[in-house]
């Protein structure tokens, strides 16, 4: 079952609290070994069998973490097109940048970082994730709420990639887009 908790951290220094720092913090138990769940978020065939319809992961500091929700965009509109994996301890903790989608686009140029953490329950593995760095005027509070929506049903579609043993199945979304797209090139001058 999802667990799902929306907290702020209250940062302690000297004695003095500090701003908290807005987060967005979730919790699901995947019914499979750590060395599946961290293949899936680490490999582009992992991430195609829950995330997205095409991806792009280089599993390095440094490296490519591009996940296309659509893949038929343009450049720069294909989902998390130029995002990078930050720090890596296999199959314990994964982190990378994010942004936010192409409707927000004052928030989009700018990146939020999520911290993935993997943890083995028997035979089950408990991930947390924990997305972080929000402004708080302009655009944020969107990009932050649409967020607190969207990362549910990923980790959920994770779930049940693992539950089913079969990949997500992303043909009605391609159709979907395709017919998105075609309609937007009639629609051009």
């Amino acid at each position: 079952m999802l667990k799902e908790v929306l907290f702020s951290i209250g940062v302690v220094a000297g004695g003095t609290l500090q701003a908290a720092e807005p987060v967005i913090a979730l919790g699901v138990t995947v019914k499979a070994p750590v060395s599946a769940v961290w293949k899936a978020w680490t490999t582009n065939e992992g991430l195609t069998s829950f995330f997205a319809p095409e991806a792009e992961v280089d599993a390095r500091p440094d490296g490519a973490f591009h996940i296309y929700m659509d893949p038929y965009g343009k450049p720069g509109m294909k989902g998390a097109d130029t995002m990078q994996m930050l720090a890596l301890d296999p199959e314990q903790m994964l982190s990378f940048t994010w942004n936010a989608p192409p409707h927000l686009p004052q928030a989009r140029v700018q990146r939020t970082v999520v911290i993935l953490r993997f943890a083995a329950v028997g035979d089950n593995t408990e991930l947390t994730l924990t997305h972080l760095g929000w402004g708080t005027s302009g655009e944020w509070p969107k990009a932050r709420a649409y967020f607190e929506k969207a990362w549910p049903n990923v980790l959920k579609n994770l779930q049940t990639r693992f539950e089913t043993g079969q990949p997500y199945d992303w043909t009605a979304w391609r159709e979907q887009l395709q017919q998105w797209h075609a309609k937007d090139d009639k629609e051009q001058p």
